[in-house]
């Protein structure tokens, strides 16, 4: 079965909805998800949103992003980030979403890791859900969108050097996609690990596709580890983020003796490697992270996501310690690509956390994640706007797939997951090991 769209999108997070909806309106769009609509990292995410308090935050806020990561960023792309920071926040406020505000109906900002003042704006501790629904709702209302669930993104299609469209698989039926632009927002790399705190369908599909055209990737090796997901003995599926956000808001990390042993808000990589260094001391598979003196009216509004899951899970963080250790989170290489997203071949983007724009550097600064894919999705949609009309849709000859949807899994997670080990050099063997 052949299909011709505009503007094909393979992902359905922050980037890809985001990207669709800054499209115009007379183009014919299709969205793709490997499974449900809701079912991406977006919808995980807790802290909230970084955004510049002003013109004169720009600087700090720069600064501050280049040190998290270690200033291995591309500067460019971080001013992008920052400077176009504002007017995204805005859009979404226009769009309806509900950031929590202070009594005088001013912004509330909270802190997290690495950043020098208050500058995340959030919904409670659900921040994710509360964009993805946002924009969920909104692509739900374009008639020029299109929502494919349960699809799975095989293969670009290419003709002299050029990407012409997609191949997919839905109810074992193979669809070959054509399209002016091809846009990738697979997500990241979660799925390939043992513990992450990622959706399991997140297994590098872009990143494999990327490597069988001699894409360009970027930062291979920079993969981030959280320092506090949920500990559950014995659990091998999605572990449980416990959001930085705890840790801004006053939250205490100990070991099993009681002793403080790390400044909670340093950058990511810092504080994961303090943990560990405690687990092994202590021969302990987990820290402490302490909240209790936030009092329990505070916590349950304040945390009511991360309160409920841990009860779930049978500890009251109201009352108890919550009992955390680290576990891959984010991974922030990627394909290659410019300040408009476009990767190293013609026709074809990469957004969200299958790209690499060069913004994180080698460490990701706290709640800059789902900025980024506002911010690039959206230049993304605005230069194919301007050059869409000059393009037109090209075929080729594709012949039928041979495989079974689970024999090309495995062929793309095994292909991502090589390239990740071999570039990445050692990371722990049970966060690593492939499943």
């Amino acid at each position: 079965m052949n299909k011709f769209v505009d503007v094909l999108i393979i992902g359905s997070g922050v980037s890809g909805l985001y990207c669709a909806l800054n499209l115009r309106k007379d183009l014919n769009i299709l969205v793709v998800c490997k499974d449900k609509i809701s079912c991406s990292n977006t919808y995980l995410a807790q802290g909230g949103i970084s955004v510049a308090r002003g013109t004169s935050d720009i600087p700090l806020y720069i600064e501050d992003t280049l040190k998290a990561g270690k200033y291995k960023n591309d500067l460019e792309a971080v001013k992008v980030l920052i400077s176009e920071s504002i007017e995204n926040i805005n859009t979404l406020i226009e769009m309806g979403l509900k950031f929590d505000r202070e009594e005088d109906e001013t912004l509330n900002f909270t802190k997290e890791g690495a950043h020098s003042i208050n500058r995340i704006v959030h919904t409670k501790d659900n921040t994710g859900e509360s964009t993805g629904n946002i924009l969920i709702e909104k692509v739900k209302q374009r008639e020029n969108i299109d929502v494919y669930e349960d699809t799975y993104f095989v293969d670009i299609i290419e003709k002299d050097s050029e990407c012409i469209g997609a191949i997919l698989l839905k109810e074992d039926e193979q669809i070959n996609v054509y399209a002016k632009a091809v846009v990738l927002a697979t997500g990241g790399i979660g799925g390939l690990f043992n513990n992450s705190t990622n959706q399991r369908i997140l297994t590098g599909d872009g990143i494999a596709v990327a490597i069988k055209h001699n894409i360009t990737l970027k930062d291979m090796n920079y993969i981030q580890i959280h320092p506090t997901a949920f500990y559950e003995e014995g659990n091998n599926k999605r572990r449980f983020l416990i959001s930085e956000s705890l840790r801004g808001e006053g939250g205490i990390l100990t070991n099993i003796r009681g002793e403080r042993f790390i400044n909670e808000l340093l950058p990511r990589d810092v504080v994961s490697e303090a943990v560990y260094e405690q687990i092994k001391e202590t021969e302990t598979p987990y820290v402490n992270l302490d909240i209790r003196f936030l009092g329990r009216d505070y916590i349950i509004s304040r945390f009511s996501t991360i309160y409920e899951e841990c009860l779930k899970r049978g500890t009251d963080i109201t009352k108890e310690y919550i009992k955390v250790s680290p576990a891959q989170h984010f991974f922030m290489g990627g394909i290659k690509v410019d300040l408009n997203s476009k990767t190293s071949m013609e026709n074809l983007y990469a957004v969200g956390e299958a790209s690499c724009t060069g913004i994180h550097g080698a460490n990701r600064l706290a709640s800059n994640s789902l900025l980024e894919g506002l911010v690039f999705s959206r230049r993304t949609a605005n230069l194919i706007n301007s050059i869409v009309d000059n393009l037109e849709i090209k075929v080729s000859s594709v012949d039928k797939l041979n495989k079974y949807i689970e024999d090309i899994v495995v062929e793309n997670k095994k292909l991502a997951m090589n390239v990740i080990k071999e570039m990445g050099g050692k990371l722990d063997d049970e966060l690593l090991s492939y499943r």
